[in-house]
């Protein structure tokens, strides 16, 4: 069963739609990427599932049932525009936070004492929000966003200011958290991103739904029968006349067929040339390079 469900979602400003009929579902559990130019409407469909605004028609369900303001306890959104109190401490205005999403004081300051001992930031619970780095300010925000055990977390850019540490312990948490069921929408501009941490993507283009699938899916469906071969000793002229080849060094080729042919037939083609093989790899095209190739065909 799909913890969110959009169906036919429009919001118009002025003469500009910012959504334009999107209908998706992100199952339960998922590490759902929501990907898209700026400008795409990203922002809009993230403000319309956490009931910032409101779509002028189409449905929005959360388990099953319409959306409503009671739905809001159940979600923690991090926005891309961090939203901290410059002047509290860190430690109240995490508790401030909790008690916001229907928290009692007493379960607030365990969680925060909790989180707070896992990223090991004790030392700055009593300092001011303002005197954090962005880094240290972005693990305080990503602590508001799951303190309060939220069924659907809403991540936007995430790792944005964090060093390559605090970068894989972000990114742990939200793996651990998924494995424990977890509803997660990851939106970022890191395409590199998306292929190590989500499930499946949505891509959203000039407030149209363009895209959708699982990551693997999508690169098997946009494959371009590229082959790469890394071999020990000496292609003979003739040997991939029938091929269209696009890298070419010694003791490695890439090369691509016009049409779908089995890998094995090219791994059969060196073979029986007596040329020892040390790597045969088809070359799916990245997110990245899908992401492109579809924002501009749209």
């Amino acid at each position: 069963m799909a913890l969110l469900a959009l169906q036919n979602i429009v919001k118009q400003y002025e003469k500009y739609r910012a959504s334009d009929d999107v209908s998706f579902k992100i199952p339960k559990g998922k590490i759902f990427g929501l990907l898209g130019p700026n400008g795409a409407g990203k922002t809009t469909l993230i403000r319309m599932i956490t009931r910032i605004l409101y779509p002028d028609s189409g449905h929005i369900f959360f388990n099953g049932e319409a959306l409503s303001d009671k739905h809001t306890e159940y979600i923690g959104y991090m926005p891309e525009e961090r939203g901290l109190y410059k002047k509290m401490r860190v430690g109240e205005h995490l508790i401030y936070l909790g008690r916001l999403k229907g928290m009692t004081h007493q379960q607030a300051r365990e969680s925060v004492d909790f989180w707070i001992k896992k990223f090991e930031i004790e030392n700055w619970y009593n300092k001011n929000i303002e005197e954090l780095s962005k880094g240290m300010s972005q693990k305080v925000q990503f602590i508001a966003t799951v303190l309060h055990n939220p069924e659907l977390l809403i991540l936007d850019e995430p790792f944005s200011g964090l060093d390559p540490l605090n970068s894989k312990l972000i990114e742990e948490e939200i793996h651990r958290m998924s494995g424990e069921g977890k509803t997660i929408i990851f939106s970022t501009h890191r395409m590199e991103q998306v292929e190590e941490i989500c499930d499946e993507i949505v891509l959203i283009n000039k407030g149209k739904k363009i895209l959708e699938g699982s990551v693997k899916e999508l690169k098997h469906r946009f494959k371009e029968n590229k082959f790469r071969v890394c071999f020990n000793g000496e292609i003979k002229n003739g040997l991939l006349d029938n091929v269209n080849v696009l890298e070419q060094r010694p003791g490695e080729v890439v090369v691509k067929f016009n049409v779908e042919h089995h890998g094995n037939e090219l791994l059969k083609l060196f073979i029986d040339n007596n040329i020892e093989v040390t790597l045969f790899s088809e070359e799916l095209p990245s997110i990245n390079e899908i992401f492109i190739r579809q924002v501009q065909a749209n």
